[in-house]
């Protein structure tokens, strides 16, 4: 049961003051005569987070960190300015991030895995799908100069980009390991058939790389709502591929070659064997 008293008796803070108690000895005493009333500035409402009275703090990190810095920044904050009693939770998008922490290398260690096994299935072999992957560390290279350069952090949006550079950069390297497969069937050596796949395949590798270059341009450049992450996948894509396509034309073919002797030394037989198209 609650009881309230007349509006007439409760339009003032001072009437609290006409309030009794009773004090220790049983005997009822004036409120007044233990606290005072007056008026503070105070929040419309008080909202609660499972059931406890809570303060919503809305952030932005700052150009340059990531959201993964503020969050952390604000954690340590935290754990030393709030009193005892009071703690903190994440929310909404920034409990989604933290929930996925750490979540990321593992799918981009994934995606390398399912490219080794397709390939090492297609060519009944290690070493070439070793060689092939091989090239990917060079577009997770060029895509973060891009992020560097473009003063950007790694957020969520650039690590599905560098995700998607594993498949664009062993596509690339496919085409040179696999004319120079065909070219060992015919019976060249390895030099010679590293050589002559680079160059078959030099103008096909430079034409498509270019095309998706120029694709991912507009999102480099994107503007207006979402744009940020846009950009973050434009430009991790866009300047891992020139980084793949500027560097792997030159180091596929020696990871290649550098494979297949070390291959040999282990003793298994060349790859003198064309796979089926």
């Amino acid at each position: 049961m609650r009881v309230q008293g007349d509006s007439m008796f409760r339009r003032n803070p001072e009437d609290i003051s006409q309030l009794f108690v009773r004090n220790k000895d049983g005997k009822m005493i004036p409120l007044g005569t233990l606290i005072s009333a007056r008026y503070e500035v105070g929040p419309m409402r008080v909202d609660r987070y499972n059931l406890f009275p809570t303060a919503k703090i809305l952030g932005e990190n700052a150009p340059g960190y990531s959201s993964g810095q503020a969050l952390q920044t604000m954690e340590t904050l935290a754990e030393k300015s709030l009193p005892p009693g009071m703690a903190f939770e994440w929310t909404n998008m920034a409990y989604q991030e933290k929930k996925a922490a750490g979540k990321a290398t593992i799918t981009f260690v994934a995606a390398i895995l399912v490219v080794i096994l397709i390939l090492a299935g297609l060519y009944e072999s290690w070493a070439d799908p070793i060689s092939v992957v091989l090239v990917v560390p060079l577009a997770v290279l060029g895509a973060a100069a891009g992020l560097l350069i473009g003063h950007m952090d790694n957020n969520v949006y650039t690590q599905v980009g560098l995700v998607l550079l594993v498949g664009l950069s062993a596509k690339n390297a496919i085409l040179i390991v696999e004319f120079a497969r065909e070219a060992r069937a015919k019976g060249q050596g390895v030099l010679e058939a590293a050589i002559e796949a680079s160059k078959l395949r030099f103008r096909p590798i430079l034409m498509t790389s270019l095309a998706f270059i120029l694709g991912v341009l507009p999102l480099v450049t994107a503007s207006g709502a979402g744009a940020v992450s846009r950009q973050s996948v434009g430009t991790a894509v866009f300047a891992g591929m020139i980084g793949v396509t500027t560097l792997g034309v030159f180091f596929t073919p020696v990871l290649y070659v550098l494979m297949q002797k070390r291959r040999k030394k282990a003793g298994q037989p060349p790859d003198t064997s064309s796979s089926a198209s």
